[in-house]
This record gives structure tokens, C-alpha cells and sequence, in this order.
């Protein structure tokens, strides 16, 4: 038992631990069943409780291996031109943002993440015509400099690339990729920034395992559901989670 509790970092408790190794699981298998949604469901909750300094390069780990796996299972279908283009432009927002995330106040980034969360949950998302490629580099730079402030840029990236695939397989894998790219160079900046991903490594190395195992299950899990239900039983969770971050952020606790 000394041994597991050893394993937990310091700033949660090993009941809020586990419960985030199986959110891993669940979230994973919902992006795996719809595509989108799971990195902000995951994002929203551990900001409940895991400081907003720890919360972006943390929760950007397990994302990176959430994706990767997607992206390994879908390599066929990516488009490289985009992917290409979303990188080189996320590059030199990853370096801007996490300049600037490291100086901003915590409850300045709570409350930033939270109004985040409920757009992404009621707010109507942008369309855009088919963009050429190189306008995808501009792209690339603005969603990677927000993830260094809100960590799930996923609805972003998806309204803007989602108008340009020709068929689902082919969003869903350059979609992982993408993703995959943004949280890596996301991870990459905030380690030369100078964060300490050591007390975290084996929670992130149990939420990776048990993300992949959502992947490779999610869609039966979640198929079991209504697609009505799910729907507005996530607006609800979720609304829930970002009113919490919004009144944390000027000094009001919710939960």
C-alpha cells in the first residue's frame, strides 16, 4: 500500500488519482466513438482539482499518448499536407504561448479554461471554406498558442479541418495527428520552460494505458447509450465543471 501511495503525486489525493486513471478509459473511448470531445471532458475535470501550473503540460502528456494511439490506428488515412502545414505554424505558437502561460495568475487561467469548456459544450462552432494549405500554418499557430493557456483545442482544430476532408476516416486520422503534434511540441516547450514531469509519471503512464484500452473499446461502451441522452447528460456534466472553474477563478468554490 506504501508502495501505490508512493506512486500518486503530491498535489491530489489516491481516490482522485484512480478516478482519473478510469476517466482516462471513459474519455478516451468517447473521442474514439464520436471522433471529438474526450481531451475536454478530461481537461475539465482534472482542473477540479490539479493545479492550473500542473494541469496543461500534465493533461498535455496524456493526451499526446491518447492521440498517438488514434493516430497509429488511422496512419493510412492522414492527410500529411495539413498536418505538415498545422505544425510548422504550431512550432512558434507553442514557444509564444508557454512564454506567457508560465507568467499568467492562476485564477486568471481558471477562469479563462472554464469559459472555454462551456463554449465548447453551447456555443455555436465556426465553419470555414476550404482553406489552402498554407492558410493552415496560421491556423496552426493560433490553436497551438491557445493550448498553451486552455490545454484542449480539439474543437478548434475540428471545425477548421473538418470542411476539407473528403471522408470520416481521413478527419479522423489527420485529426489524431494533429492533435498528437500540438500536445507533443506542447510537452517539449513547458519541459525546457523548466516543468517537473517527474512526480507525475506514473499516473500519466497509467492514464496512457488505460486511455489506449478506451480507444481500442470505446465505441461499445458508448453505443449502449442514446446519442439524445449522452448529449444532454454531457451538457449538463460539463457545465457543471466549467461554472466551478469560472467561480474558482474569482475566488468562489462550487464543488
Amino acid at each position: 500500500m506504501d508502495l501505490l501511495l508512493s506512486l500518486v503525486p503530491p498535489d491530489i489525493s489516491p481516490t482522485f488519482a484512480a478516478t482519473l486513471v478510469m476517466l482516462s478509459f471513459l474519455t478516451s473511448g468517447m473521442t474514439a466513438a464520436v471522433g471529438i470531445g474526450g481531451g475536454v471532458v478530461l481537461l475539465a475535470v482534472m482542473a477540479t482539482s490539479v493545479p492550473m501550473a500542473v494541469l496543461v503540460p500534465v493533461h498535455g502528456v496524456i493526451q499526446f499518448g491518447s492521440n498517438a494511439g488514434r493516430a497509429i490506428v488511422h496512419a493510412r488515412h492522414i492527410d500529411r499536407s495539413i498536418l505538415f502545414y498545422m505544425a510548422a505554424g504550431g512550432v512558434l505558437g507553442a514557444w509564444i504561448g508557454g512564454q506567457l502561460a508560465v507568467q499568467l495568475p492562476d485564477s486568471l487561467l481558471k477562469a479563462t479554461l472554464g469559459v472555454f469548456v462551456l463554449w465548447s459544450v453551447w456555443g455555436r462552432k465556426p465553419t470555414y471554406a476550404k482553406l489552402p494549405r498554407p492558410a493552415l500554418m496560421v491556423a496552426g499557430f493560433v490553436t497551438t498558442l491557445l493550448t498553451m493557456f486552455i490545454g484542449a483545442t480539439g474543437p478548434f482544430i475540428g471545425a477548421i479541418i473538418a470542411p476539407i476532408m473528403p471522408n470520416r476516416h481521413i478527419f479522423v486520422g489527420t485529426f489524431a495527428a494533429c492533435m498528437t503534434f500540438q500536445h507533443l511540441i506542447k510537452v517539449l516547450v513547458f519541459g525546457l520552460l523548466g516543468f517537473a514531469f517527474g512526480p507525475w509519471v506514473w499516473l500519466m503512464l497509467a492514464m496512457i494505458a488505460t486511455g489506449f484500452l478506451g480507444t481500442l473499446t470505446g465505441t461499445m461502451l458508448l453505443g449502449r447509450m442514446p446519442e439524445a441522452t449522452f448529449r444532454k447528460a454531457f451538457g449538463v456534466v460539463m457545465t457543471v465543471l466549467a461554472a466551478d472553474l469560472v467561480l474558482q477563478g474569482v475566488g468562489i468554490d462550487l464543488l
